[in-house]
C-alpha cells in the first residue's frame, strides 16, 4: 500500500512523446454555471438568462468559456496524471472553438506534445496538447497545458 506522500502520478522520465491519454468526461450542468457565475462574478445574460441568450448570434445559453478549462484541468486532476509529482501549472494557450451548452457532456483527451529539462535538476517541463470535445465530437475547445513535473532521477537519497 503507498503511503499519502508516495506520488502516484507520472514522473517526468515517465512520459512519452506522443503518448493520449482519455481523461474521462463531465456533464457541466445548469448548476455549474450559476455556481461558477456565482465565484467568479462573471453574470453575463449569455450564461444565465434564457430569453436574452435565445436571442443572441449563439441561439441559446452557453457555459463560460473558462469554465470549460476549468472542466479540462478537473479532468485531468482526476486522472491522476501528476499525482504527487506535479510542482506547478506553468502556463497555456487555450483556443475556444465552439459553445459548451448547459447539461452538455464534454470529454477530454491530452497528447504529450514537448518534454523539456530545466535548469533544475529536479524537474522538467511536460506540455499536453488537451481537447475537450462535446458529444457529438466536435472540438469545443483545445490548447497546450504546461506543467513542471518533479524529476525521479533528482528524487533519489
Amino acid at each position: 500500500m503507498r503511503s499519502p506522500q508516495e506520488p502516484s502520478g507520472r514522473w517526468y522520465e515517465d512520459f512519452t512523446l506522443g503518448e493520449t491519454f482519455d481523461l474521462g468526461a463531465r456533464t457541466i450542468g445548469d448548476d455549474d454555471i450559476r455556481r461558477f457565475a456565482e465565484v467568479s462574478g462573471d453574470h453575463n445574460p449569455l450564461h444565465l438568462d434564457d430569453a436574452y441568450a435565445a436571442s443572441s448570434p449563439l441561439g441559446g445559453r452557453v457555459a463560460h468559456g473558462v469554465l470549460g478549462l476549468a472542466a479540462a484541468t478537473g479532468l485531468l486532476n482526476a486522472f491522476g496524471l501528476t499525482r504527487g509529482t506535479l510542482v506547478a501549472f506553468a502556463g497555456l494557450t487555450w483556443r475556444f472553438r465552439a459553445p459548451i451548452r448547459p447539461d452538455e457532456t464534454v470529454r477530454a483527451t491530452a497528447r504529450v506534445a514537448t518534454l523539456r529539462t530545466t535548469s533544475k535538476p529536479d524537474r522538467g517541463l511536460v506540455e499536453l496538447d488537451v481537447e475537450l470535445c462535446g458529444e457529438d465530437g466536435e472540438i469545443r475547445q483545445s490548447g497546450r497545458l504546461t506543467f513542471l513535473v518533479r524529476r525521479r532521477s533528482a528524487a533519489a537519497p
